[in-house]
C-alpha cells in the first residue's frame, strides 16, 4: 500500500475523471449505489427539511432523490462538468439550486437544517477536514441534522479513509453533535448526527 496523501484532492482530479467517463463511479447504474442511496434517504428522520446543503453533489443522482425531502436544496460541487449533468437531471425540480464551490475554501453563508456529506469527506486532507467541520457546525441550525455516508474500503488516491472521516465527527460528540444513528454495511458506513 502506498501512504495516504496529506493534501485535499484538487478540482482538476475530478474534471479529469468526468472527462474520461461521465459517470466514473457508476452512480446511475450500480445496484450498490442504488441500495446505498435508498439507505441514505431512509436514514433521514424527518419527512421534510426547510433548507438542505449537499456537499459534493456530483452528477445529481442522489440530489434528485434527496430533493423529495427538501423545500430548498443547495447542491455544491467542484466540477462544472459533473454539475452541468446534475443541473440537466434536476431541471424539473424548482427547489434545487446549484453552485460551484470548493469546501472548505468556500462555504455557503446561509443556515441549513440538513447537511449531507456523502462520499466526499475522504477527498479532504486533515487540515481541510477540520476547517470543513467548523463550517458545518457554524451553518447547521441547532437541532439540524448532519448525515455522513462514506465508502470504507482502501482507496490509494484518497487522503483519508471513510472511517477516519466518520470518527473525526464522532469526536465532536456530545458537546457539539449528538449521534442519532450508526449503520455499517460491507462497503460503507452511515452516521446521522444532530446539532446540539
Amino acid at each position: 500500500m502506498n501512504p495516504l496523501q496529506s493534501d485535499s484532492l484538487p478540482p482538476s482530479y475530478f474534471d479529469k475523471l468526468y472527462t474520461e467517463n461521465p459517470d466514473p463511479w457508476n452512480f446511475e447504474t450500480s445496484e450498490y449505489e442504488a441500495n446505498k442511496y435508498a439507505a441514505t434517504i431512509a436514514a433521514l428522520p424527518q419527512d421534510s427539511y426547510e433548507s438542505t446543503l449537499e456537499i459534493g453533489g456530483s452528477i445529481g443522482v442522489l440530489t434528485e432523490k434527496l430533493a423529495s425531502k427538501c423545500n430548498s436544496l443547495l447542491s455544491i460541487d467542484v466540477s462544472q462538468i459533473a454539475q452541468d449533468k446534475a443541473i440537466k437531471r434536476c431541471q424539473q425540480l424548482a427547489q434545487v439550486r446549484f453552485q460551484i464551490m470548493r469546501v472548505p475554501e468556500q462555504f455557503p453563508e446561509e443556515m441549513f437544517d440538513l447537511i449531507l456529506v456523502s462520499e466526499v469527506g475522504y477527498y479532504w486532507g486533515w487540515e481541510d477536514m477540520k476547517k470543513a467541520q467548523q463550517q458545518i457546525l457554524q451553518y447547521l441550525k441547532p437541532g439540524g441534522h448532519l448525515l455522513l455516508v462514506h465508502w470504507t474500503l482502501y482507496a490509494r488516491d484518497y487522503p483519508l479513509s471513510g472511517d477516519e472521516v466518520h470518527e473525526s465527527f464522532m469526536k465532536l460528540t456530545p458537546n457539539q453533535l449528538q449521534h442519532l444513528k450508526g449503520q455499517r454495511e460491507e462497503q460503507y458506513r452511515l452516521d446521522l448526527f444532530e446539532r446540539v
